[in-house]
């Protein structure tokens, strides 16, 4: 399966939106260099008022940009960051890849950990020890 990246995010405060940057670093084991998600363990508020010992399975946030398409057509004005994604993609299927998943990005590999249908739909992924591809 081949698809693109269309965006990348990130964003150092727990926001909802995530302004675009020309480019982005995945830390193996940790997620996006930069961004409020970047741990080990937890970073949603949520779960770390409740556990913050957990370990973080949301290390990056992959959403595709086909979903933006389907919110046009209903009215909405979504684009790239909107929606709090560090990697917007297009032409793969996202909610399709089976847990465990590599998805190769560039030169690096993240694991896909989960994928969620409600809303909005998405993809949660760790990043897998970056090594060529």
């Amino acid at each position: 399966m081949r698809g693109m990246v269309v965006a990348v995010s990130r964003s150092p405060t727990h926001t909802l939106q995530k302004p675009n940057a020309a480019s982005i670093r995945l830390v193996a084991g940790l997620g996006v260099e930069g961004d409020a998600h970047l741990g080990k363990t937890v970073q949603h508020r949520s779960r770390v008022a409740r556990d913050p010992s957990q370990p973080n399975l949301r290390q990056i946030h992959l959403i595709h940009a086909e979903l933006f398409d389907e919110l046009q057509a209903s009215g909405f004005e979504i684009a790239a960051g909107q929606m709090g994604e560090n990697i917007t993609t297009s032409g793969l299927d996202l909610l399709a890849l089976p847990a465990d998943a590599r998805l190769h990005l560039g030169d690096a590999a993240i694991r896909i950990v989960r994928s969620s249908r409600y809303p909005p739909p998405s993809t949660s992924a760790l990043c897998a020890p970056c090594t060529p591809c």
